[in-house]
Protein backbone atom coordinates (compact mmCIF):
# COMPACT_ATOMS: atom_id res chain seq x y z
CA UNK A 1 0.00 0.00 0.00
CA UNK A 2 1.04 3.62 -0.52
CA UNK A 3 -0.32 6.47 0.86
CA UNK A 4 0.96 10.22 -0.41
CA UNK A 5 -0.04 12.95 1.58
CA UNK A 6 -0.88 16.37 -0.05
CA UNK A 7 1.91 15.71 -2.89
CA UNK A 8 3.10 19.79 -4.64
CA UNK A 9 2.40 18.93 -8.03
CA UNK A 10 -0.63 16.50 -8.84
CA UNK A 11 1.20 15.72 -12.49
CA UNK A 12 3.71 14.04 -10.61
CA UNK A 13 1.85 11.34 -8.25
CA UNK A 14 2.02 8.73 -10.63
CA UNK A 15 6.00 9.35 -11.72
CA UNK A 16 6.95 9.67 -7.99
CA UNK A 17 5.00 6.48 -6.97
CA UNK A 18 6.53 4.53 -9.84
CA UNK A 19 9.73 5.12 -9.13
CA UNK A 20 9.69 4.56 -5.07
CA UNK A 21 7.82 1.41 -6.10
CA UNK A 22 11.18 0.61 -8.23
CA UNK A 23 13.75 1.59 -5.78
CA UNK A 24 12.09 0.36 -2.67
CA UNK A 25 11.71 -2.73 -4.07
CA UNK A 26 7.69 -2.81 -3.65
CA UNK A 27 8.02 -1.82 0.25
CA UNK A 28 4.43 -0.44 1.36
CA UNK A 29 5.12 3.12 2.41
CA UNK A 30 4.08 6.29 3.29
CA UNK A 31 4.96 9.88 1.73
CA UNK A 32 4.08 12.62 4.14
CA UNK A 33 4.27 16.35 3.01
CA UNK A 34 7.45 17.62 5.18
CA UNK A 35 7.52 21.21 3.95
CA UNK A 36 8.55 23.29 0.97
CA UNK A 37 10.96 25.70 0.49
CA UNK A 38 11.43 29.36 -0.95
CA UNK A 39 12.69 27.46 -4.59
CA UNK A 40 10.56 24.72 -6.98
CA UNK A 41 11.02 21.89 -4.47
CA UNK A 42 9.32 20.17 -2.30
CA UNK A 43 10.21 17.55 0.46
CA UNK A 44 8.14 14.59 1.48
CA UNK A 45 9.35 11.68 4.84
CA UNK A 46 8.88 7.67 3.57
CA UNK A 47 7.66 6.19 6.56
CA UNK A 48 6.79 2.49 7.10
CA UNK A 49 9.74 0.48 5.71
CA UNK A 50 11.62 -2.07 7.43
CA UNK A 51 14.66 0.60 7.93
CA UNK A 52 14.99 4.01 8.69
CA UNK A 53 12.95 6.36 7.52
CA UNK A 54 13.80 8.52 4.35
CA UNK A 55 13.27 11.88 2.47
CA UNK A 56 12.04 12.14 -1.36
CA UNK A 57 13.48 15.40 -2.75
CA UNK A 58 10.95 16.27 -5.44
CA UNK A 59 12.64 18.83 -7.22
CA UNK A 60 11.64 19.36 -11.27
CA UNK A 61 14.28 19.87 -13.54
CA UNK A 62 12.87 23.21 -15.08
CA UNK A 63 13.60 24.60 -12.18
CA UNK A 64 16.45 22.65 -10.28
CA UNK A 65 19.80 21.19 -10.83
CA UNK A 66 19.60 17.45 -8.91
CA UNK A 67 23.45 16.72 -10.44
CA UNK A 68 24.62 19.63 -9.21
CA UNK A 69 23.15 19.23 -5.49
CA UNK A 70 24.57 15.77 -5.41
CA UNK A 71 27.80 16.81 -6.66
CA UNK A 72 28.28 19.38 -3.24
CA UNK A 73 26.73 17.03 -1.36
CA UNK A 74 29.48 14.60 -1.83
CA UNK A 75 32.15 17.52 -1.99
CA UNK A 76 30.86 18.17 1.41
CA UNK A 77 30.27 14.35 2.99
CA UNK A 78 34.42 13.67 1.41
CA UNK A 79 35.54 16.48 3.55
CA UNK A 80 33.40 15.24 6.43
CA UNK A 81 30.40 17.90 6.54
CA UNK A 82 27.24 16.02 8.00
CA UNK A 83 24.89 16.45 4.87
CA UNK A 84 22.32 14.03 3.45
CA UNK A 85 23.74 10.81 1.84
CA UNK A 86 22.15 10.29 -1.50
CA UNK A 87 20.68 6.84 -1.25
CA UNK A 88 18.74 7.03 -5.25
CA UNK A 89 18.96 9.47 -7.86
CA UNK A 90 16.59 9.84 -10.85
CA UNK A 91 18.23 12.97 -12.62
CA UNK A 92 16.13 12.80 -15.34
CA UNK A 93 12.66 13.94 -13.63
CA UNK A 94 14.71 15.57 -10.49
CA UNK A 95 14.26 12.95 -7.71
CA UNK A 96 16.59 12.11 -5.29
CA UNK A 97 15.81 9.66 -2.25
CA UNK A 98 17.81 11.22 0.75
CA UNK A 99 19.14 9.75 4.26
CA UNK A 100 16.77 11.30 6.93
CA UNK A 101 18.64 14.22 9.36
CA UNK A 102 15.30 14.10 11.25
CA UNK A 103 12.89 17.58 12.18
CA UNK A 104 14.63 19.67 14.73
CA UNK A 105 15.38 22.55 12.61
CA UNK A 106 18.37 25.09 14.69
CA UNK A 107 15.76 27.24 14.18
CA UNK A 108 12.89 25.41 16.29
CA UNK A 109 16.03 24.72 18.74
CA UNK A 110 17.54 27.80 19.34
CA UNK A 111 17.13 29.04 23.05
CA UNK A 112 18.94 31.28 24.77
CA UNK A 113 20.46 28.68 27.17
CA UNK A 114 21.63 26.77 24.36
CA UNK A 115 22.80 29.15 21.30
CA UNK A 116 26.60 29.19 22.76
CA UNK A 117 26.35 25.38 22.15
CA UNK A 118 24.93 25.03 18.99
CA UNK A 119 26.70 28.48 17.08
CA UNK A 120 30.07 26.47 18.38
CA UNK A 121 29.06 23.70 16.69
CA UNK A 122 28.04 25.44 13.48
CA UNK A 123 31.03 27.52 13.20
CA UNK A 124 33.16 24.57 13.70
CA UNK A 125 30.99 23.29 10.62
CA UNK A 126 31.74 26.11 8.41
CA UNK A 127 35.27 26.63 9.31
CA UNK A 128 35.71 22.63 7.96
CA UNK A 129 33.46 23.96 5.01
CA UNK A 130 35.83 27.20 4.07
CA UNK A 131 39.00 25.19 4.29
CA UNK A 132 37.85 22.64 1.62
CA UNK A 133 40.40 22.97 -1.24
CA UNK A 134 39.34 21.38 -4.23
CA UNK A 135 36.68 23.98 -5.42
CA UNK A 136 37.87 23.80 -9.13
CA UNK A 137 34.10 22.99 -10.56
CA UNK A 138 32.35 25.42 -8.57
CA UNK A 139 31.07 28.83 -9.71
CA UNK A 140 31.82 32.12 -9.04
CA UNK A 141 29.79 34.10 -6.26
CA UNK A 142 30.96 37.40 -7.77
CA UNK A 143 29.76 40.74 -8.85
CA UNK A 144 27.80 40.27 -11.80
CA UNK A 145 25.66 37.78 -9.55
CA UNK A 146 25.78 40.43 -6.84
CA UNK A 147 24.58 43.34 -8.96
CA UNK A 148 21.64 40.84 -10.56
CA UNK A 149 20.56 40.09 -6.91
CA UNK A 150 20.80 43.59 -5.42
CA UNK A 151 18.43 44.59 -8.67
CA UNK A 152 15.67 42.70 -7.07
CA UNK A 153 15.87 45.24 -3.96
CA UNK A 154 14.34 48.00 -6.33
CA UNK A 155 12.74 45.84 -8.85
CA UNK A 156 10.60 43.95 -6.61
CA UNK A 157 10.71 45.13 -3.00
CA UNK A 158 10.35 49.25 -3.76
CA UNK A 159 8.39 48.93 -7.22
CA UNK A 160 5.91 45.53 -6.72
CA UNK A 161 5.74 45.62 -2.84
CA UNK A 162 5.79 48.85 -1.63
CA UNK A 163 4.43 50.07 -5.41
CA UNK A 164 6.21 52.89 -5.50
CA UNK A 165 8.82 54.45 -8.60
CA UNK A 166 11.39 56.49 -7.55
CA UNK A 167 12.77 59.00 -9.24
CA UNK A 168 15.38 59.99 -11.52
CA UNK A 169 18.08 61.50 -8.96
CA UNK A 170 17.14 58.50 -5.86
CA UNK A 171 17.23 56.03 -8.28
CA UNK A 172 20.65 56.97 -9.33
CA UNK A 173 22.26 57.65 -5.36
CA UNK A 174 20.44 53.93 -5.06
CA UNK A 175 22.53 52.50 -7.87
CA UNK A 176 25.48 54.13 -6.28
CA UNK A 177 24.74 52.55 -3.44
CA UNK A 178 24.30 49.40 -4.63
CA UNK A 179 27.76 49.53 -6.72
CA UNK A 180 29.25 50.35 -3.27
CA UNK A 181 28.32 47.66 -1.85
CA UNK A 182 28.97 45.25 -4.45
CA UNK A 183 32.94 46.84 -4.62
CA UNK A 184 32.82 45.88 -0.62
CA UNK A 185 31.99 42.34 -0.88
CA UNK A 186 33.75 41.53 -3.58
CA UNK A 187 36.67 42.93 -2.02
CA UNK A 188 36.97 40.34 0.23
CA UNK A 189 38.85 36.89 0.45
CA UNK A 190 36.91 33.89 -1.33
CA UNK A 191 36.46 30.55 0.08
CA UNK A 192 33.73 28.01 -0.08
CA UNK A 193 30.07 29.51 0.43
CA UNK A 194 27.18 27.62 1.42
CA UNK A 195 25.17 30.53 0.72
CA UNK A 196 22.21 29.76 2.78
CA UNK A 197 24.02 28.88 5.69
CA UNK A 198 20.80 30.09 8.47
CA UNK A 199 19.22 28.27 11.33
CA UNK A 200 16.68 27.07 8.96
CA UNK A 201 18.72 24.93 7.09
CA UNK A 202 20.66 23.65 9.98
CA UNK A 203 19.51 20.12 11.72
CA UNK A 204 20.00 19.34 15.32
CA UNK A 205 20.93 15.63 15.17
CA UNK A 206 24.04 13.22 16.42
CA UNK A 207 26.78 14.45 14.13
CA UNK A 208 25.92 17.88 15.03
CA UNK A 209 24.85 20.08 12.70
CA UNK A 210 23.43 18.50 9.97
CA UNK A 211 23.49 20.61 7.11
CA UNK A 212 20.63 20.99 3.99
CA UNK A 213 19.97 23.09 0.95
CA UNK A 214 23.68 23.59 0.07
CA UNK A 215 22.99 23.53 -3.87
CA UNK A 216 24.14 26.76 -4.56
CA UNK A 217 27.33 26.62 -2.88
CA UNK A 218 29.98 28.85 -4.80
CA UNK A 219 33.25 30.31 -4.17
CA UNK A 220 32.38 33.89 -2.44
CA UNK A 221 33.06 36.37 0.57
CA UNK A 222 34.36 34.52 3.69
CA UNK A 223 31.83 36.75 5.61
CA UNK A 224 28.58 35.61 3.76
CA UNK A 225 27.93 32.71 5.77
CA UNK A 226 28.75 33.89 9.17
CA UNK A 227 26.55 36.51 8.55
CA UNK A 228 23.80 34.42 7.38
CA UNK A 229 23.90 32.45 10.42
CA UNK A 230 23.71 35.48 12.98
CA UNK A 231 21.62 37.68 10.95
CA UNK A 232 19.12 35.16 10.48
CA UNK A 233 15.62 35.95 8.56
CA UNK A 234 13.77 34.47 10.92
CA UNK A 235 15.39 34.67 14.33
CA UNK A 236 16.63 37.72 15.65
CA UNK A 237 19.68 38.46 18.28
CA UNK A 238 21.14 41.33 20.76
CA UNK A 239 24.15 42.91 18.67
CA UNK A 240 26.64 41.66 21.72
CA UNK A 241 25.63 37.99 21.25
CA UNK A 242 26.51 38.72 17.68
CA UNK A 243 29.89 40.09 18.25
CA UNK A 244 30.77 37.29 20.55
CA UNK A 245 29.49 34.42 18.70
CA UNK A 246 31.46 36.34 15.53
CA UNK A 247 34.71 37.13 17.44
CA UNK A 248 34.50 32.92 18.37
CA UNK A 249 34.39 32.00 14.71
CA UNK A 250 37.00 34.73 13.39
CA UNK A 251 39.32 33.07 16.00
CA UNK A 252 38.33 29.73 14.66
CA UNK A 253 39.15 31.11 11.60
CA UNK A 254 42.67 32.54 12.24
CA UNK A 255 44.06 28.86 13.82
CA UNK A 256 43.37 27.28 11.07
CA UNK A 257 44.77 29.86 8.64
CA UNK A 258 41.56 31.08 6.93
CA UNK A 259 41.92 34.50 5.05
CA UNK A 260 40.57 36.58 7.43
CA UNK A 261 42.20 40.27 8.67
CA UNK A 262 44.28 40.19 12.03
CA UNK A 263 42.19 42.88 12.92
CA UNK A 264 38.72 41.79 14.63
CA UNK A 265 37.10 45.46 13.78
CA UNK A 266 38.09 44.78 9.94
CA UNK A 267 36.67 41.67 9.92
CA UNK A 268 33.33 43.01 11.31
CA UNK A 269 32.94 45.78 8.68
CA UNK A 270 33.23 43.44 6.19
CA UNK A 271 30.71 41.43 7.44
CA UNK A 272 28.64 44.30 8.18
CA UNK A 273 28.75 45.42 4.39
CA UNK A 274 28.34 41.78 3.23
CA UNK A 275 24.89 41.59 5.57
CA UNK A 276 23.66 45.02 4.12
CA UNK A 277 23.78 43.13 0.30
CA UNK A 278 22.61 39.77 2.05
CA UNK A 279 19.59 41.63 3.29
CA UNK A 280 18.52 44.01 0.51
CA UNK A 281 18.78 41.00 -1.64
CA UNK A 282 16.39 39.22 0.69
CA UNK A 283 13.71 41.82 0.76
CA UNK A 284 13.31 42.28 -3.05
CA UNK A 285 13.45 37.90 -3.12
CA UNK A 286 10.70 37.77 -0.59
CA UNK A 287 9.02 40.10 -2.46
CA UNK A 288 9.29 38.00 -5.77
CA UNK A 289 7.98 35.55 -3.90
CA UNK A 290 4.84 36.63 -2.63
CA UNK A 291 3.94 38.84 -6.08
CA UNK A 292 5.20 36.16 -8.87
CA UNK A 293 4.89 32.84 -6.72
CA UNK A 294 2.29 33.04 -4.33
CA UNK A 295 4.23 32.96 -1.10
CA UNK A 296 3.47 35.59 0.99
CA UNK A 297 4.15 34.54 4.49
CA UNK A 298 8.08 35.06 3.92
CA UNK A 299 7.25 39.02 3.59
CA UNK A 300 6.38 39.46 7.19
CA UNK A 301 9.88 39.36 8.03
CA UNK A 302 10.04 42.56 6.70
CA UNK A 303 10.89 44.88 9.79
CA UNK A 304 13.55 42.57 10.67
CA UNK A 305 15.55 43.23 7.39
CA UNK A 306 14.92 47.25 7.45
CA UNK A 307 16.57 46.71 11.16
CA UNK A 308 19.40 44.94 10.07
CA UNK A 309 19.44 47.62 7.02
CA UNK A 310 19.37 50.56 9.09
CA UNK A 311 21.77 49.67 12.05
CA UNK A 312 24.30 48.92 9.05
CA UNK A 313 23.76 52.50 7.04
CA UNK A 314 23.76 54.28 10.06
CA UNK A 315 27.12 53.25 11.02
CA UNK A 316 29.28 54.40 7.96
CA UNK A 317 29.29 57.89 6.33
CA UNK A 318 29.13 56.19 2.84
CA UNK A 319 25.77 54.91 3.73
CA UNK A 320 23.93 57.75 4.52
CA UNK A 321 22.40 57.82 1.09
CA UNK A 322 20.85 54.89 1.57
CA UNK A 323 19.23 55.81 5.11
CA UNK A 324 17.83 59.07 3.26
CA UNK A 325 15.47 56.45 0.85
CA UNK A 326 14.44 54.69 3.53
CA UNK A 327 13.26 57.33 5.17
CA UNK A 328 11.59 58.61 1.67
CA UNK A 329 10.37 54.96 1.17
CA UNK A 330 8.44 54.63 4.79
CA UNK A 331 7.01 57.90 4.47
CA UNK A 332 9.22 59.46 7.04
CA UNK A 333 9.71 62.97 7.10
CA UNK A 334 13.63 64.57 5.69
CA UNK A 335 15.52 66.33 8.11
CA UNK A 336 16.77 69.47 7.29
CA UNK A 337 20.14 70.98 8.43
CA UNK A 338 22.38 73.73 7.90
CA UNK A 339 26.06 73.91 7.34
CA UNK A 340 28.60 77.04 8.68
Amino acid sequence: MTTINTIFDPSRHELINKWLHLVLEGHDFTLTDLAADAGARRYFRITDLNEASLVLMDAPIAHNNVRQFTFIADLLASNGINVPNIVHANFEDGLLLLSDLGDETYLKSLKQENANQLFDDATTALVKIQTIQDVRLLGKYDANLMDQELALFNDWYIEKQLNIQLDGNTQDSLQNILNLITERCVSQPSVLVHRDFMPRNLMVCNNNPGILDFQDAAIGPITYDVVSLFKDAFISWDEEEIIDWTIRYWEKARKVSLPVPSDFGEFYEDLEWMGLQRHLKVLGIFSRLKHRDGKSHYISDEPRFLTYIRDVAQRYGALKPLLKILDQLEGKPQKVGHTF
